[in-house]
């Protein structure tokens, strides 16, 4: 039986809204555990003060020199109970798959040695484990690992990643993201688990341009799958969905939405049938014309016409590199440095993994101490850094599109002849 529970007025009021709060699952673990019902008070001061009381140290288990968070408190002796409240970050399978037997298993070891609060998943992609006292760091983790599963990243280190359930479950995979994410994975772990580098470094992979692991804005490495040639149609389905949703709904909702204007509304007489165009019958009279040449691969026509439209066939993945969120200087988005790479033989994942490689080598020697990867990109400037992981330039590396199409090309040439010299010259 816990200990009465401290006076939360102002914990109690985050549960006064209309969506469930976070505030009513800390309150059920309170009821057994002391442990949460101190945490509950530090967290209530902490409100009242307008001040955070966790601070840093050092706690691990044997043979790791990364993957739990110390938090020791300030005010351990207001609350005693919680004055240890280590987090373990734990890595989840390849696209997030769990059975039930496995989660229960979970559940049962945190609620022995931690505090049973558990968040599927944080922004690097570990199961957290949060709130355990450090005499129980351990115990916790030989049995996790016991269960099959490892320590993640946590420090200057590489970090666990995180991959969409893709081709498993999603009719718009590009590649095998499972895959991807574990042999880049199994490749990295001692940087994972001994952090060497400069900061942290964040592999990320969407298996479409929908990037649902906001691997673009996130990921210092993002692998977003894509596709080269023209936009699948299925005119079966489209006259179907336009039966459905009409000429209304196709003007507003996917004509006029393309960024690009790659698409158009015709009479079905006067459709172009070029190498590069896709067009698909809606209706007797109208037919959708996709210049594919125009095609920015945004999703959005084929989500609204899932099945009408559809990726293309010669799929693969566009690497990006830099995402971060706000630290030196402000959020940054990947800049494309591999415009595409097919991922159909074991040659092409092990490409990916030596790009990789690459990154990560140059960004422990040339990142300057707690530096992201854009940011050492910004600093140095992008040529330098696709020098010195070895990839030549493409027009297709996109960092900012231009907005005016009147672009003045002097001196373009005397450029192109510097840029051969440095190759001819490597």
């Amino acid at each position: 039986m816990s200990k009465k529970q401290h006076d939360t007025p102002m914990l109690d009021q985050l549960e006064s809204g209309p969506w469930p709060s976070f505030v009513t699952g800390l309150k059920r673990l309170a009821k057994d555990s002391e442990y949460m019902t101190d945490l509950m008070g530090q967290l209530e001061h902490s409100y009242k003060t307008r001040k955070g009381y966790w601070k840093g140290g050092t706690v691990g288990v044997f043979g790791y020199g990364g993957g739990v968070i110390p938090r020791f408190s300030e005010v351990a002796e207001m609350f005693p109970a919680s004055k240890e409240f280590h987090t373990l970050r734990i890595q989840p399978p390849a696209g997030m798959h769990y059975n039930t037997d496995v989660l229960r298993k979970m559940c049962d070891i945190w609620e022995k040695h931690g505090s049973g609060l558990i968040a599927f998943h944080g922004q690097s992609g570990d199961i957290m484990f949060q709130g355990a006292s450090t005499a129980n760091v351990q115990g916790a983790f030989d049995e996790l690992n016991e269960l099959g599963f490892d320590l993640g990243g946590a420090g200057p280190a590489v970090r666990t990643s995180m991959s969409c359930v893709g081709a498993a479950r999603c009719e718009q995979s590009c590649y095998d993201e499972a895959r991807a994410h574990r042999q880049v994975l199994n490749t990295f772990l001692d940087d994972m688990h001994r952090p060497a580098l400069p900061y942290k470094f964040k592999f990320k992979f969407s298996g479409c341009p929908n990037d649902c692991m906001n691997s673009i804005q996130r990921a210092d490495m993002a692998v977003i799958g894509t596709w080269r040639d023209n936009i699948r149609t299925d005119e079966a389905l489209a006259r179907k969905w336009f039966d459905k949703h009409g000429m209304t709904e196709l003007v507003n909702d996917v004509v006029s939405r393309c960024p690009t204007k790659a698409i158009m509304l015709k009479e079905s007489k006067d459709v172009c049938r070029g190498a590069k165009i896709s067009s698909v019958a809606v209706s007797d009279t109208n037919s959708l014309e996709i210049d594919n040449g125009n095609c920015v691969r945004c999703m959005h026509c084929i989500n609204v016409m899932t099945g009408a439209l559809g990726t293309g066939v010669d799929k693969g993945v566009t690497i990006l590199m830099g995402g971060k969120r706000t630290l030196k200087i402000g959020d940054l988005m990947g800049t494309v440095v591999v415009p595409f790479l097919p991922m159909k033989t074991d040659e092409d994942y092990e490409a990916l993994v030596e790009i990789g490689q690459k990154s990560i080598d140059f960004f422990a020697e040339n990142a300057l101490e707690h530096e992201r990867t854009g940011e050492m990109i910004e600093r140095i400037g992008l040529i330098n850094f696709l020098e010195g992981i070895g990839l030549e330039i493409d027009p297709s590396m996109v960092s900012t599109p231009r907005t005016n199409p009147y672009v003045r090309t002097d001196g373009w040439d005397d450029e192109v002849a510097k840029i051969n010299a440095r190759k001819a010259a490597a």
